[in-house]
């Protein structure tokens, strides 16, 4: 992996990519540390420390992690790239109910296109209500929920327009964050929203990992480090792990010539899904602890009652734990399930002279398909269940609280972008320097 570095920077034309990269990040991370107007900052630096201390920014613990840090904070860029991923989730999820963007997907670029602006269209509308709600949390004091921290402390004005100014810098924050994201795409390297999301959960890992240390006793801290480097290289190998289904191609003779003849594979992963389950289902989860805030945890009413038992801030409970791993497994099976079409992939099969060896074109090749991913399915979804429950059981058995830093979202992240990135670098060298059969 450092080999492919050190030999990118010595090629100019990926050297200036890696540089453009490192510059639009760098600008990323210089707006999720600029307040927003209206905020105190030396209150709220305050604030973001006793939360930490009492552990109570746990049901803003997703967005907090696809931030960097910045939501707590109130930051320009607080809302991170979460409204993004989430109206990107949306969208895919249409494409299978609504007939005209289905009919966009298949119209190729030109229908991809579309879809990205109806994506920056909705990305604009849930950053509108994500900021306006985070805010109104803050000014009733439920974004900390510390008897330290007073909404008067870090909010002194709270007056109508500031409010609607703080509502528009963290929605253009977000636009920034867009375009930031798609110049890497366009100029650098890799993808640049899974870049930026990476550079957000990279950016708390040496604070918490201090924190630990100051916190916790050396080999509490050696186990902690330990653990996370055996999760990492299992989440490596899981990362990695896939089906190769053999796929030929019959000769055909198209004028003077034999086209065909050739053999590829089908490469299913054992996790197809990634880490878009963990985000459903941790998202579906915020919203009780959204509910219970805004409506106030002191209330009567017996089902904010029972959401604050069964659902608490922490995660700790069995039936909090038993939820998030179903909905996992649940959204993993119905994510692959609207991403991969085994009847078109085998229609595409056979429209091309493309056949399984032992299977039989048609029908009998989609049941194939659809078995074998279903196969492969189960262990990646319980893969991705065990991950993400892995870090909540062990902060109970350490003692870490929330500054456990090898959470199961975190650590996808890192590894999936991490290895896609390096991919991207060594097939941008192989092309310009291919070693051949004689070196």
């Amino acid at each position: 992996m450092l080999g492919a570095f050190i030999r990118a920077f010595r090629t100019p034309d990926l050297r200036n990519k890696l540089l453009f990269t490192i510059f639009i990040l760098t600008i990323f991370r210089l707006g999720a540390v600029i307040p927003a107007p209206g905020v105190n900052t030396a209150a709220i630096k305050q604030c973001v420390q006793d939360a930490q201390a009492a552990d109570s920014s746990g049901i803003y613990s997703l967005v907090n992690l696809f931030s960097g840090g910045a939501l707590l904070q109130l930051a320009v860029f607080a809302l991170g790239i979460m409204p993004y991923i989430t109206a990107s989730i949306i969208l895919n999820l249409m494409t299978v109910v609504i007939p005209r963007l289905e009919a966009l997907k298949k119209e190729g670029q030109a229908g991809q296109a579309k879809i990205t602006q109806y994506t920056r269209y909705l990305t604009v509308a849930l950053a509108v209500l994500q900021s306006t709600s985070i805010i109104a949390l803050a000014q009733t004091g439920q974004l900390f929920q510390t008897a330290t921290c007073q909404p008067s402390d870090y909010l002194p004005n709270q007056g109508v327009v500031t409010l609607v100014t703080m509502v528009f810098v963290m929605t253009a924050g977000t636009c920034v964050i867009m375009w930031l994201g798609e110049l890497i795409t366009e100029r650098g390297v890799g993808n640049g929203m899974s870049l930026l999301i990476f550079t957000q959960v990279i950016a708390v890992f040496p604070s918490s990992i201090g924190r630990i240390w100051q916190e916790q006793s050396s080999w509490v801290f050696a186990l902690i480090c330990a653990a996370g480097l055996v999760l990492i290289t299992g989440v490596v190998f899981m990362e990695q792990a896939q089906r190769r289904i053999p796929v030929q191609y019959a000769k055909r003779m198209v004028g003077r010539r034999m086209y065909g003849g050739s053999s590829t594979y089908i490469p299913l992963k054992v996790n197809q899904a990634g880490i878009i389950p963990v985000i459903f289902a941790s998202s579906l989860l915020y919203l009780p602890q959204l509910a219970i805030g805004l409506i106030g945890r002191d209330s009567d009413n017996p089902v904010v009652n029972f959401l604050a038992t069964y659902f608490p801030a922490d995660g700790g409970h069995a039936v909090y734990m038993a939820t998030f791993f179903l909905l996992i497994v649940g959204f993993a099976f119905f994510y692959v399930a609207i991403t991969f079409n085994p009847t078109e992939v085998a229609d595409n099969m056979k429209k091309y002279g493309g056949f399984i060896p032992s299977i039989r074109p048609g029908r009998p090749t989609a049941e194939y398909l659809d078995y074998v991913l279903t196969r492969l399915t189960t262990p990646g979804s319980l893969y991705l269940g065990l991950i993400a429950l892995l870090p909540m059981l062990a902060l109970g058995a350490s003692g870490a609280g929330g500054n456990f830093p090898f959470g199961g979202t975190s650590i996808l992240i890192m590894v999936g972008v991490g290895l896609d990135t390096v991919k991207q670098i060594e097939s941008h060298l192989q092309q310009r320097n291919y070693e051949g059969f004689l070196r």
